[in-house]
């Protein structure tokens, strides 16, 4: 993760109250994921890795999804967060609307098929889906 992809996630999470940040379970992800609570140094209700393959992902999804933070902020690999993707969407309350993706999983977010996350790329700017 750039410094300036991680300056414009800490500006898309804004004003939240308080986030949940999910990660992959390599060392990349899960080290990003501390970067960006590091860097906006506000109230992490949880942080949550998956693997990249899993049974079901359902357990996963559960502690995700469960604190019903302000913001989801994802940093993980394509093939991982396709999976839980799919989990939360069938088995949580979890909304792409609030949820922030890292630049790696950009390339592949027309897989995801997730109407209004958003996220941020390598130069630091961002878009929305």
């Amino acid at each position: 993760m750039t410094t300036l992809e991680l300056e414009a996630i800490v500006g898309l999470i804004g004003k939240a109250r308080h986030i949940v940040i999910g990660t992959a379970a390599d060392p990349a992800s899960r080290e990003n994921g501390a970067r960006i609570a590091a860097a906006w140094g506000g109230l992490v209700l949880a942080t949550v890795a998956w693997p990249e393959t899993a049974a079901s992902w359902l357990r996963q999804a559960r502690r995700f999804a469960t604190p019903e933070p302000d913001i989801w902020v994802v940093s993980a690999t394509p093939a991982g967060w396709a999976g839980m993707a799919r989990r939360l969407r069938m088995s949580t309350s979890w909304s792409p609307h609030r949820t922030i993706l890292t630049a790696a999983l950009l390339d592949s977010l027309s897989d995801f098929r997730l109407t209004g996350v958003r996220g941020a790329r390598a130069d630091g700017t961002t878009w929305e889906a």
